[in-house]
Order: C-alpha cells, then structure tokens, then sequence
C-alpha cells in the first residue's frame, strides 16, 4: 500500500488551486493515502469553507499564495490547479486570467525544476477550442479563436501546456498533463456560472432556467470523485516517459436541454426553461475520447450523470436554503 510505504516519510504534495473546487477533494484524497499535503489558493475563486473540515488534519497546511508570484518551499509533487475555470470567473480579469496560466506555470515548473518534483499540469478541453473534430482525441490541435473573449482562459492554458513540455524537453521536468473536460460535484461554486451549478441553483429556488442557445449544445459532465481517481492514477501509475497529453472526462454526452431537464426532475421543481442567446465562442459539442485513459491507467468514469447529480443537489440545498 502506498500509505504504508510513505507512514514514516511521507511525501510532501503541493496542490495549487488547493481551496478550490477540484483540488479540496484532491487534497482530501491525497490525505487519505497517507502524504503530507500543502493548500495553495489566493481564495479569488477557492474558498476555506471547501477546506475547512480539513484544518485540524497534522498532515495538512495552507498558504495564501498567488501563484503568479514565486514560491519557494520543498514539496516531492505538484499538482497545478490554479485558475479560475469558469466563464465569469476567467472572464472578470481575463489578464489575470492569462497570467495564472502562464507565470503560474513558469513559477511551478521552476519550483519543480528546483526540488526535482513531478508535476501535474491541469490543462482543459477548452485547448479544443470549438472543436471541428467530435469527438475530441489528444491529438486534436483544436480550434480556438485567439482574440475571442474565452481566449483568456483557452490560450492560457495552451500555453501552460507548451511550458511543461519545454521544461520537459529542456530541462528533465518530469511532468503530467491531463485535459480535463466538464466536472461537477459538492463544493462547486454556486455563483460560477457553470450549467450544472446554475441549473441546480436555479431549480432549488423555483426560478426560470436560463438556457443559452436552443439547448441542443452538447456536453460530457464527469464527478469529481471520478476526476480525482484518475489524476491520482496518472501521477502514480505511469512511468516518467509517458506525460501526456490524455483527456479525463466522462463520455457520456447529454445537451444541454437533457441536463435541465434531468436537474429539475431530480429537484423535483417548477421551474420553467427561458431561452437566451448563445454567448460568442461558446463550443457546440464537447465529449472526450478517453481510449489513451483506458489503456494507460484502466480508468473511465463509474458514476452516472443522475447519481452524481443527486450528490450535488444534496449539498446545494444546504447552501442555498442558507
């Protein structure tokens, strides 16, 4: 077991984004596995209530920290999660947005350049920009539009993906990049403007649901405990040689119109479906091919859309009846 090899040295895992979404359930996995966790989050979209109830743990420690900021500590891995990921969030300083991806990056690589670290990079399947090609393999280049407003947030972490693999390439970076498509689950920010938080909120309240476009814009919505599954695998169950990139996300693909309708059946609401205009670059279709996962590290997703979404209507009626 990997917890008994690392009980009396374990080892010291920085996660970047740590007070996030995705990266309080990473933190907590990581935990459980026995290692030494270090939170990093400048809390702009992470928030110490996701990680609140893992304070006390001996084994865990925060810094508020920007990454766009150097940092010196000693870790044994990095898992790079910073930047806000959704469109209101990446779009509200979209160069700060660029700079958390790219100087975020170059500052993680350095460090892990520094202590000899292995680093995971958390790209996005928004590097397929609006994907000419469905659905979406590695070695798709992608088709984004780099002066549209969502490129703040595609290129930069294009870019990210450059970076690593020229620290790779140059200076023996050992490095992991995952692509990683539309994930939901608790302690999504209610306020992220993300479908399945807005769907939820919205059913939760008896408010209309505000679908952008005719609803036949398709997605591919992944659990985080799945997510989380196979970050942990790639890190730890590949050689150095293999990097990536591979996409992780869930291949089942549902429109847009299907999730509303799932949502406020599950809710068990009232809520009626008000259409608005599609906002510019948004993607049409978006599933991943995930057959490098599935040969590399035996993963794929286990938990269905209804049962995952259940979950997550269960912790935002705590919230919103707050």
């Amino acid at each position: 077991m990997q917890t008994e090899s690392y009980a009396s040295h374990p080892k010291k895992i920085l996660i970047t984004g740590g007070a996030g979404f995705i990266g309080s359930h990473l933190g907590e996995r990581l935990l459980g596995r026995g290692y030494e966790v270090l939170c990093v989050d400048n809390y702009f979209t992470g928030s110490r209530t996701n990680i609140a109830h893992l304070m006390d743990h001996p084994r865990f420690e925060v810094l508020r920290h920007d990454v766009t900021f150097p940092l010196y500590v000693e870790v044994d891995e990095i898992y790079n999660l910073a930047c806000p990921a959704s469109p209101i969030h990446y779009q509200f300083d979209p160069v700060q947005t660029t700079k958390t991806s790219v100087h975020g990056a170059i500052n993680m690589l350095g460090l892990a350049k520094r202590t000899k670290a292995k680093f995971f990079q958390a790209s996005t399947s928004e590097v397929y920009g609006d994907p000419a090609v469905h659905p979406q393999t590695e070695a798709y280049w992608g088709n984004v539009n780099p002066i549209g407003i969502r490129s703040c947030y595609d290129e930069g972490k294009r870019c990210a993906e450059t970076l690593c693999f020229d620290y790779n390439r140059q200076h023996n970076v050992r490095i992991k990049v995952a692509r990683i498509f539309n994930t939901y689950g608790p302690r999504m920010h209610p306020a992220d403007g993300r479908v399945v938080s807005n769907f939820i909120v919205q059913a939760l309240k008896g408010e209309a649901i505000t679908l952008y476009g005719d609803g036949s814009q398709t997605r591919a919505f992944c659990y985080v405990d799945d997510l989380v599954d196979a970050f942990v695998k790639f890190m730890e169950d590949t050689p150095d040689t293999f990097v990536g990139p591979m996409n992780l996300g869930n291949p089942g693909e549902f429109s847009i119109r299907e999730l509303a309708e799932i949502v406020i059946e599950l809710v068990g609401s009232r809520s009626r479906i008000e259409y608005r205009p599609l906002p510019a670059d948004d993607p049409k279709q978006r599933r991943p091919d995930i057959s490098l996962a599935k040969q590399t590290i035996g993963w794929e997703p286990k938990i269905a859309l209804r049962d995952g979404l259940k979950e997550t209507i269960a912790y935002f009626r705590k919230i919103v009846s707050q």
